[in-house]
């Protein structure tokens, strides 16, 4: 199933994506005397899920055209906006690997962090910063965990994840590079979006799906999570050995090769003002962003 959480009426809202349209979790509370309204963090903590599945299935039939909001009339927010960590890893593809000058393939997962103000949601401008020139795209598949993971193994790794979505890391190499850490070019504000909708772990298989990138309507990323160097459960059983994972943390989880720092210096056209970028993830959907 795929959930999302929106703004409606001056009202934020979770709901489920249907072919039909959106139905609000909210809408669901008359069919239970079960609380279900609040964030998607919260029916994660709550492990809501479960039960919000089986009010939709079993009365799915008596639902009429008024239960269903129109999802182009909905204000999209990132799916989860507060997650406790919010943990990438890098140089996770074997030909991004090659993209760059004198990489090993690493042994162990390249783990960095940004904060909670780089999240941004589906179709949200993307503001350039004051400091720093050398923007890029990043696309990637994003864990959100469902449960909390201290020292799992990789055979049950995947159980504690809630769900999944697509997420950009955005770049500014010129501040990444600019001292011995990432992090200065890793999370300014809004360079994290997500979105725009969440995928549960019961209804995708994270390790054999396409994923795309399009710079004003061209391709140029295109590859698939089978790829990976560390798939998934290796990301969070390794992880999980040195800090314990919680309910709605996120983990951006790698891109593949196409990146605007693998070209030639003299064919780096980094992004600009205008700039429309679009990651697809297969059985997901599509996050749409444009740098201001």
């Amino acid at each position: 199933m795929k959930l999302l959480s929106y703004q409606y009426n001056n009202s934020i809202n979770v709901g489920l994506l249907t072919p039909n349209g959106v139905i609000s979790i909210e809408s669901l509370r008359k069919y239970t005397d079960k609380e279900l309204n609040g964030s998607l963090e919260t029916l994660i903590e709550e492990k809501q899920f479960p039960i919000i599945k089986q009010i939709f299935e079993k009365n799915e039939s008596s639902f009429g055209e008024s239960d269903y909001l129109n999802y182009a009339d909905l204000h999209i927010l990132p799916p989860v906006s507060r997650p406790e960590k919010i943990i990438c890893v890098g140089l996770n593809y074997l030909d991004h690997v090659s993209e760059g000058p004198d990489l090993d393939v690493p042994e162990e997962p390249v783990l960095f962090s940004k904060f909670n103000n780089a999240l941004a949601a589906d179709e949200e401008d993307i503001p350039k910063p004051l400091d720093g020139e050398q923007i890029d795209y990043e696309c990637e598949l994003v864990v959100i965990m469902g449960e909390t993971a201290k020292d799992v193994s990789e055979e049950e790794a995947l159980d504690y994840v809630f769900g999944y979505t697509i997420g950009n890391d955005l770049s500014v190499r010129d501040l990444q590079f600019r001292s011995g850490q990432w992090l200065l070019g890793k999370t300014p504000d809004k360079f994290a979006p997500i979105g725009p909708v969440v995928v549960t772990s019961d209804s995708i298989n994270p390790n054999q799906l396409n994923i795309s990138t399009k710079r004003n309507g061209r391709i140029v990323q295109q590859s698939n999570t089978d790829k990976m160097i560390f798939n998934c459960a290796k990301i969070i059983s390794y992880i999980s050995k040195y800090m314990t994972l919680k309910p709605g943390d996120l983990i951006f989880t790698g891109t593949p090769e196409g990146v605007i720092l693998g070209y030639d210096e003299t064919e780096q056209e980094w992004l600009d003002s205008g700039d429309e970028i679009q990651i697809a993830i297969e059985g997901v959907g599509t996050l749409t962003n444009r740098i201001s």
